[in-house]
């Protein structure tokens, strides 16, 4: 809990200050009020009032409540600041830290659980400095200050006091090692929510078509049931304080007027009116301590879940990112040579590597293509030239030199890819395309005609805002072919050495697949190509054809050395084609 205050910055501990100076003001002024009260009561009882000493009581007495209001006025509005400006800190760092994760560390939390870490378990820790900071430097000062008070009394008020204190103690601690385990749990079921909700929203279409909206509402029950129950549970546990403390509070005011009633009648006649007097201030004192404990009630019904979510907090911005670059400080483009080295690698929930003694290169300006079954490491292959994993053994070089020896931003200089599920940001067409980019780009900038050109992506002149139209979250007002040709425009506007698409071309039809390869070759000619795909339409002009198999390299060469040695590559090129039309060569 502590060190994820250590992400206060020192405007918001000079408020923190602030506040506790404030609290403490505060609370002089609310325990000097007994003080006069204790003088108009003995005034009272000794039958000496005069209206004069009334006026100058009460009034010393309103004068101290409206100071205490205004202190506490004041001190909610700097705890606001802290606790709003203490969660926008956190969820600056949580992102731009999350920004830095391989896939290793995202798969590690799930996006799900990182996305409830951001926006949920920062608002409960907003939730605690902003309500809770008060109530937090406020009780203990007012119990201490309170007894502190009260000890020199009578022993047997402040006995009565100190065991009341004792019964609500051993209650807040009983309740608190019940319910925190449940609170661990509660944000956990609470990733479960996140997880079942944003999967049925994003796979709605999904559920509708094949009418499983009860499956999906009974698999959502069940993760909602048992976030339900956990906060049943703990809200019963949590709501005994309430009433223990109200029992405590009656059971002390009792006894001190009880006591109150014997000391009078054994004190002498000249010393009643001060005892009197005495057990008006011992009552409001003693109301103060137990509002001070009231306040620590609110505290620990707060805090439990506070401490669970900065725990979950700070498990993400204690994660060291498992890929470390080095700032190699070179800004020059390369050639896009491409060299894997005996490369193997696994997933850390696999028991095997899913790429074995990978081993070959590819020529700077070749068109690379990577086919091979469904799971046997396609993807992952590709994967690994930008870094998105790490290899376990062997090594890749770019234009001679590993790519452990590269820095964050010229790596990213060097590589551009399509990934295999065409993504897309809400905003405008433009943004999506020269996504990235850090200078302003004009509306006629060549590069974005020649990317639309090249992707084949013609509908963005078709429409009324032009590349200024609207794209929604993911994409979604698009087609699927339409969202992979803005994907392979993003990736050739990045203009790299070498240009990964990775199965961009599924979505395309036969026609757009064949012209957008046309346009690769002849006028990205000097760039390395390498596309991962499943046609063989799409990959036998390739200079080179990688062919995997269970991780392994089954094949390499051109298409027709491989219809000729490889046995795997030509049962997947007959599944789809003819020999009449493989045998043919492709129509420009």
């Amino acid at each position: 809990m502590i060190k994820i205050f250590k992400n206060l910055k020192p405007r918001d501990v000079l408020f923190i200050l602030i506040c506790a100076l404030l609290v403490v003001t505060q609370v002089w002024l609310e325990l000097t009020m007994p003080d006069y009260t204790q003088k108009l009561t003995e005034s009272v009882s000794a039958g000496e009032i005069e209206m004069s000493e009334v006026l100058k009581n009460g009034g010393m007495m309103i004068l101290c409540a409206l100071g205490s209001m205004t202190s506490a006025i004041f001190c909610g509005f700097f705890a606001s600041q802290v606790g709003a400006n203490f969660a926008r800190t956190l969820r600056d760092r949580l992102f731009g830290h999350i920004l830095e994760f391989s896939n290793t560390e995202i798969n590690k939390f799930s996006t799900p659980s990182l996305i409830t870490r951001t926006t949920n378990d920062v608002v409960q820790l907003q939730m605690l400095i902003a309500m809770g900071m008060q109530m937090m430097i406020k009780a203990p000062v007012t119990a201490v200050w309170a007894i502190a008070k009260i000890s020199s009394s009578s022993i047997e008020w402040t006995t009565a006091v100190l065991i009341c204190v004792g019964i609500i103690v051993c209650t807040i601690v009983c309740l608190l090692l019940v319910v925190f385990p449940k609170f661990r749990v509660i944000q956990k079921l609470t990733d479960n929510l996140n997880d079942v909700t944003r999967e049925n929203i994003s796979g709605v279409r999904v559920v509708r078509a094949f009418n499983a909206e009860e499956y999906q509402e009974k698999k959502f029950e069940k993760v909602n049931d048992e976030i339900t129950k956990n906060h049943l549970f703990t809200m019963r546990a949590m709501g005994l304080m309430m009433p223990i403390m109200m029992l405590a509070m009656n059971g002390l005011t009792l006894a001190i007027y009880w006591v109150g009633a014997y000391l009078v009648n054994q004190a002498e006649l000249m010393s009643r009116a001060e005892v009197v007097g005495n057990m008006v201030a011992f009552v409001q004192y003693a109301l103060q301590i137990m509002g001070a404990f009231m306040m620590l009630v609110m505290i620990f019904i707060i805090l439990p879940r506070t401490m669970v979510s900065a725990k979950r907090i700070n498990e993400v911005l204690e994660t060291v990112p498992s890929i470390d670059y080095k700032a190699d400080g070179s800004t020059e483009k390369g050639s896009g040579k491409i060299e894997f080295r005996n490369v193997s690698f696994g997933y850390s929930d696999s028991a095997s590597p899913c790429l074995k003694n990978i081993s070959f290169e590819i020529n700077s300006g070749e068109t690379f293509a990577i086919i091979g079954a469904t799971g046997t490491g396609k993807s992952t292959l590709v994967n690994l030239i930008p870094r998105y994993y790490d290899v376990k053994n062997g090594e890749i070089l770019i234009d001679g030199k590993n790519i452990r020896d590269y820095s964050e931003e010229s790596l990213e200089k060097t590589v551009s890819v399509a990934p295999q599920k065409a993504t897309l940001f809400s905003g405008d067409i433009k943004s999506n395309i020269t996504y990235g980019c850090k200078e302003n780009v004009s509306d006629n900038d060549d590069r974005i005609k020649r990317a639309i050109e090249i992707s084949k992506s013609d509908f963005v002149n078709n429409l009324k805002d032009g590349i200024y139209s609207k794209v929604a979250q993911g994409g979604t007002n698009y087609s699927g072919g339409q969202k992979q040709r803005l994907s392979i425009a993003r990736a050739v506007f990045k203009n790299a050495p070498i240009m990964i698409f990775d199965d961009t071309f599924s979505a395309l039809d036969y026609k757009t697949d064949m012209l957008v390869r046309k346009e690769l070759r002849e006028k990205l000619s000097d760039t390395t190509v390498i596309i991962v795909a499943q046609r063989i339409g799409t990959i036998r002009n390739a200079d080179k054809i990688l062919v995997l198999h269970d991780g392994e390299i089954a094949g390499l060469g051109k298409h027709d050395e491989l219809m000729q040695n490889c046995d795997i590559y030509r049962e997947i090129a007959l599944s789809q084609l003819s020999e009449e039309e493989l045998s043919g060569k492709e129509r420009a």
